[in-house]
């Protein structure tokens, strides 16, 4: 399948769809706190999106699911369900994953939001996986290949230890959540889909401490490591430009900063 080439106002659009997305996550900078349940998250971001926002939290309903948000603590790889009985504790990372929907577009990003004092283990790790993700990123031009994206976010990954998750991998966005094509975080350069200008996609590495091997839930949604050690993610909407690439989704602490891997971690105290 082709992806979906976007016009300018279509771009326009989705920018729009973005800067409101970075303004939730704003909004949970100083909400994500020691003591909060993941249902908090959820109900917050709820009413953010559609009260504050007049947008579409694009989560809900989609696929069935039934929040508007994954909240995926420590272990939990990706699509973590909020729940009233999961407390942030002291030490816990947590990556919170967020569609918001406006005037028919869809924008995707998360953020990875440290609870107290973390281990320096577990800081390396996120900070690894943003640096993974803008290598990624800085791949993107038109000419370049998703292989190319790809081996960039492998290379950052496995240099320092860690594996990149397999089975789940970024997406073609725009007015459907998940469209055409598939951007696999490992790969190698100039295989794949050629990039052009106009294309609109997710960038959204999942890193693991240990084996890139997964386990499946029973709830039918949530994803952990087989051997239960951390992993991390984080996710922008991109869009290819005639210069190289836009990033949709970003938020204010990142404008004009150097991204070397250094992200500006939310770190609550307890």
């Amino acid at each position: 399948m082709n992806a979906i080439v976007k016009t300018p106002a279509e771009i326009e659009l989705m920018r729009e769809s973005g800067r409101l997305l970075a303004q939730v996550f704003a909004m949970l900078d100083e909400f994500v706190v020691a003591g909060i349940s993941t249902m908090d998250i959820n109900l917050a971001v709820e009413d953010f999106i559609e009260n504050e926002l007049q947008a579409r939290p694009a989560s809900r309903g989609q696929y069935d699911f039934p929040y508007c948000l994954n909240t995926s603590v420590n272990h939990v790889v990706c699509h973590g369900m909020p729940k009233a009985s999961q407390i942030l504790r002291n030490g816990d990372i947590i990556n919170c994953d967020i569609t918001l929907e406006k005037n028919g577009f869809i924008a995707d990003s998360s953020k990875m939001y440290c609870i107290g004092k973390i281990t320096p283990l577990a800081r390396r790790l996120v900070e690894t996986t943003y640096e993974a993700m803008w290598a990624g990123i800085k791949a993107v031009k038109p000419g370049a290949t998703l292989g190319d994206i790809g081996h960039a976010v492998q290379q950052v990954a496995e240099k320092a230890g860690y594996s990149v998750v397999r089975e789940y991998c970024g997406h073609g966005i725009g007015r459907e959540m998940h469209e055409e094509p598939q951007v696999t975080h490992y790969g190698k350069p100039g295989i794949g889909m050629t990039l052009a200008e106009g294309m609109t996609f997710t960038i959204e590495p999942m890193i693991n401490q240990g084996s890139h091997k997964l386990k499946h839930m029973k709830d039918g949604w949530t994803v952990i490591t087989r051997d239960k050690k951390l992993s991390a993610q984080w996710e922008h909407t991109i869009a290819v430009t005639a210069g190289g690439y836009e990033v949709l989704t970003l938020r204010e602490e990142e404008q004009g900063i150097p991204h070397n891997g250094k992200p500006l971690l939310t770190t609550q105290p307890v």
